[in-house]
């Protein structure tokens, strides 16, 4: 069965290649990927698939549903297409789409004996806005799935344990204006706010669990030059864990800071609250499902599980049913996403394999979930006993 299907995915190479072509030459940023979305959908509407466009309250995103009879396990499949503000297509998001529905297409026609769906979600916005957090709290997505697969390009083949929670802030501080030499005394200094923030942050760095990430940039400077107090200053800050749990519980530390500082300078402040992304439920049982079909194929660099990872809007799906990310080798090992080694790769036939080979890697391992009698289960009562681990730890 998975030869068929490996088969037929061989023999879509050509249009899939072109299509990831044509993605990476028009990028498109979060929620106005219009031409990508596109593409897709008009390729799933042709191979067969009932498709909705616009799910989510996201007019790029999308739901592609393919039913075999009544009942039966839900594989979900997720694509990303939106490219990097300024950069393009720097983290490999043109594959996505081809690969996923490459892999959609082999289970459709695989002849597996039913009941099974397939549904392909496009998630628009996951540089930007985490089109998949919108699309949870905008509208009933992911509810129809019993597990979450993607793919994404990569230096190595792999897939990651886990990925970290992450809140970000811009946070402004508004003084007062004075002559820096003349009526010092008359001005409240937004900088010195912010610096304080700055440093209160650093100290908060020693009191919190080593999986704590908190950095920042100033976005801007505000005043008019150093004979100037400067009455406005804005920064950006990112607040990460591996536990959403326990990151709010730094989260509630670092508003104090914020504040703080506020209150030292007389000075106030203004704090935004952005993208709330969650951290993925380890899968290690499904991730050992995906990562056997990645040595049948002979994936290229496979290598272990990846323990340190960033962010991804992933996680939030993965907090209401198990998923994973086959990463496929196709940028030198080592390369950091978004970096102009992923800009480079991207149209080679590197790139084009990876696509072939991940669509590989996830149909077979979507088989497995199909025809495996107690897999699909074992996968879930698994989740659930990581995710309630979770929580009693951040408890702890």
């Amino acid at each position: 069965m998975k030869e068929k299907m490996f088969a037929l995915i061989d023999a879509l190479k050509p249009e899939l290649s072109a299509m990831s072509d044509d993605i990476y030459d028009h990028p498109e940023v979060g929620l106005t990927e219009v031409r990508a979305s596109a593409l897709l959908t008009e390729w799933l509407e042709k191979r067969g698939f009932a498709v909705e466009r616009g799910v989510g309250g996201l007019p790029t995103a999308f739901r592609a549903v393919y039913r075999r009879g009544e009942g039966g396990p839900r594989i979900g499949l997720l694509c990303e297409y939106d490219a990097l503000p300024a950069l393009g297509h720097a983290c490999g998001h043109q594959m996505q789409g081809p690969c996923i529905l490459a892999a959609a297409a082999a289970l459709k026609d695989s002849g597996l004996p039913g009941p099974f769906s397939v549904v392909v979600y496009g998630t628009p916005a996951e540089e930007t806005e985490g089109g998949k957090i919108l699309m949870i709290k905008n509208g009933d997505c992911f509810h129809d799935i019993d597990v979450a697969l993607m793919m994404h390009g990569s230096g190595e083949t792999t897939t990651d344990v886990k990925s970290m929670a992450l809140t970000n802030f811009f946070v402004a501080y508004h003084g007062t204006a004075a002559h820096a030499a003349i009526r010092p005394e008359l001005g409240r200094s937004s900088l010195d706010a912010m610096s304080l923030a700055f440093h209160g942050v650093e100290c908060l760095r020693e009191h919190v669990k080593e999986d704590t990430r908190i950095h920042y940039n100033i976005t801007d400077g505000g005043g008019t030059g150093a004979n100037t107090v400067p009455a406005f200053t804005k920064a950006q800050f990112y607040v990460r864990s591996y536990n959403r749990a326990y990151l709010e519980s730094v989260i509630a530390r670092f508003l104090k800071v914020l504040r703080g500082a506020a209150m030292m300078t007389e000075t106030e402040v203004e704090i935004e609250r952005r993208k709330d992304v969650d951290n993925k439920i380890p899968a290690l049982k499904l991730n050992d499902v995906i990562m056997e079909n990645a040595r049948l194929v002979n994936a290229p660099a496979i290598r272990p599980p990846r323990q340190k990872t960033g962010s991804t809007d992933l996680g939030n799906v993965m907090q209401l049913m198990p998923g994973s990310c086959i990463r496929v080798a196709f940028v030198p090992e080592g390369s950091p996403s978004h970096s102009q080694a992923y800009l480079d790769a991207g149209k080679t036939e590197a790139a084009h394999s990876a696509i072939v080979t991940g669509a590989k890697v996830l149909a077979g391992a979507a088989a497995d979930l199909i025809s495996v009698p107690g897999l699909l289960d074992e996968i879930k009562k698994e989740f659930a006993t990581r995710k309630a681990q979770l929580e009693a730890e951040s408890r702890a």
